[in-house]
C-alpha cells in the first residue's frame, strides 16, 4: 500500500516540493509565533530562524518544485527522472526538518545542516544547469536569469553561513547576505518566472491578448537590484531613493505596457495579476519611507516593504500558481472556485494586515500582538489552502 502511494506521490516533482514547502512554512510560522509570544526562546536571532528560514529553507522548494517541471519544457529536454529529484526532495526534506529541530533543542550545531541545505541546493542548480546546457534552444533568455539568480542565492547562502563564524562585522555580513538572497535570489527566480508564465497563461485565457514584454526588462531589473542590496548595507533608507524611483518606473511601466486584462480572465488569472501589482506597491511604499526620513527619520517604516513583497507578491503568486498547476496536473481543469477566491483575497487581507502592523509602532499600538495576529492569519490560511489542495498531492496522480 505504502509503495503504491509513493509511487503515486512521486510521479510528478511539484507533488512532493509543494507538500514538503507548505509543512515547513507552517512549521516555521508557528515557530514564529512561539518565540515572540514568550512560549519559547531560541538562541539565534530573527534572522536565522524566520529571514533565513523564508528565503533559504521555505519559498525556494516551492519554486524548485515549479522549475523541475518547467525547465526541460522550456529547454525541449526530456524530463528529469523521478529519481534524480525526489533524491533532492528528500535531502530537503531531512535537512529543512535538521534546521527546524536545531534551532529549537541545540541551535550550537544548526549550521551543519545549513552547509547541507547549501550543498543540496549547489546540486539542485547543477541539474537545472546541465538542461540549460544541454538545450540547443536558440532563446534561453529566462533560464539564464532564473540561473544567474540561483547562483547569487549560493553566494548568499554561503556569506551567510560564514556570518555564523564570531568575527568583526559579523551581523553586517548577515544583513547583506539576507538582502542578497531575498532580492537577487528569491525575488529575481519568482519575477523571471512570472514574466515568462502569467502573460503565457494570459493567452491561454484570452486568445485575444498579445504579450507585449520589454526586451531588457530582466537585466534592468537585476541591475537596479544589485545596487539596492550595497545600499541596504548603509543603513540609510534616503539612498534607497536612488534604485526604488527607478524600479518603481520600470516595474509600473511594464506592466501598464502588458495591459493585462484583469476583467476578461477568471479568477485563476486575476489572482497572479494582483501578485503583480504588489512589487510597483512595495517600491512607492520603498520611495515615501526614503522621502520621509527628510522629514521625520523618526517615523517607523520597520519591515513594510519586505513584507509587501513576501506576503503581497510572494506569497500571492505562490497560491496562484500552486492552485494552478495542482489542480491542472491531476486531471482538473485549472479554475478558482468560491472555496479558492476567499482563500486569494485572504491572503490581501493578510498582507495588508502586516503592512499596517509595521506602521502600528508609531501610533504607540501593540506592535507584538499585531505581529503575532498576522502570523496567525497566515498560518490559518496555510492550513485552509493545504486542506484542499496539499490533500491532492498527497493523494498523488
Amino acid at each position: 500500500m505504502f509503495f503504491s502511494w509513493y509511487k503515486k506521490f512521486s510521479s510528478q516533482p511539484h507533488q512532493p516540493f509543494f507538500t514538503s514547502g507548505i509543512l515547513f512554512f507552517i512549521l516555521f510560522m508557528t515557530l514564529f509565533v512561539a518565540v515572540y509570544s514568550n512560549i519559547i526562546t531560541l538562541d539565534g536571532s530573527v534572522l536565522t530562524f524566520h529571514a533565513y528560514s523564508m528565503i533559504f529553507v521555505i519559498f525556494i522548494q516551492f519554486f524548485l518544485g515549479f522549475l523541475f517541471v518547467v525547465f526541460p519544457r522550456f529547454l525541449i529536454q526530456s524530463e528529469i527522472q523521478i529519481k534524480v529529484y525526489m533524491n533532492l526532495f528528500l535531502l530537503y526534506f531531512f535537512v529543512s526538518l535538521g534546521i527546524f529541530l536545531t534551532l529549537i533543542f541545540y541551535s550550537k550545531i544548526t549550521f551543519i545542516f545549513q552547509i547541507l541545505m547549501l550543498i543540496t541546493q549547489i546540486m539542485s542548480f547543477n541539474l537545472l544547469y546541465s538542461i540549460h546546457k544541454k538545450s540547443v534552444v536558440k532563446v534561453k533568455e529566462d533560464t539564464k536569469w532564473i540561473l544567474i539568480a540561483f547562483f547569487t542565492g549560493l553566494l548568499s547562502h554561503g556569506l551567510f553561513i560564514v556570518s555564523n563564524l564570531d568575527f568583526p562585522y559579523s551581523y553586517m555580513v548577515s544583513k547583506f547576505a539576507i538582502n542578497g538572497g531575498f532580492y537577487l535570489f528569491i525575488f529575481m527566480i519568482i519575477f523571471t518566472i512570472s514574466q515568462r508564465m502569467i502573460p503565457f497563461f494570459t493567452t491561454a485565457k484570452d486568445p485575444t491578448y498579445k504579450i507585449n514584454k520589454s526586451e531588457n526588462l530582466l537585466i534592468l531589473v537585476f541591475s537596479f537590484l544589485v545596487l539596492k542590496v550595497v545600499l541596504l548595507s548603509f543603513d540609510n533608507v534616503k539612498l534607497n531613493l536612488l534604485v526604488d524611483i527607478p524600479l518603481f518606473i520600470i516595474i509600473t511601466r511594464e506592466l501598464i505596457k502588458w495591459k493585462l486584462p484583469l476583467f476578461k480572465v477568471p479568477a485563476i488569472m486575476w489572482v497572479l495579476f494582483i501578485g503583480l501589482y504588489w512589487i510597483p506597491i512595495a517600491f512607492l511604499i520603498s520611495i515615501i519611507e526614503g522621502l520621509v526620513a527628510f522629514y521625520d527619520p523618526n517615523i517607523i517604516f520597520e519591515k513594510a516593504v519586505i513584507h509587501t513583497l513576501a506576503l503581497g507578491y510572494f506569497m500571492t503568486v505562490l497560491v496562484g500558481f500552486g492552485t494552478r498547476v495542482i489542480l491542472g496536473h491531476s486531471g482538473s481543469t485549472p479554475h478558482a472556485n468560491n472555496f479558492a477566491i476567499f482563500i486569494f483575497i485572504f491572503i490581501q487581507i493578510v498582507a495588508l494586515f502586516r503592512v499596517f502592523t509595521s506602521f502600528s509602532i508609531n501610533f504607540e499600538l501593540n506592535y507584538m500582538a499585531f505581529i503575532n495576529t498576522t502570523a496567525i492569519l497566515l498560518i490559518f490560511g496555510l492550513f485552509l489552502w493545504s486542506s484542499k489542495y496539499i490533500t491532492i498531492l498527497l493523494k498523488g496522480k
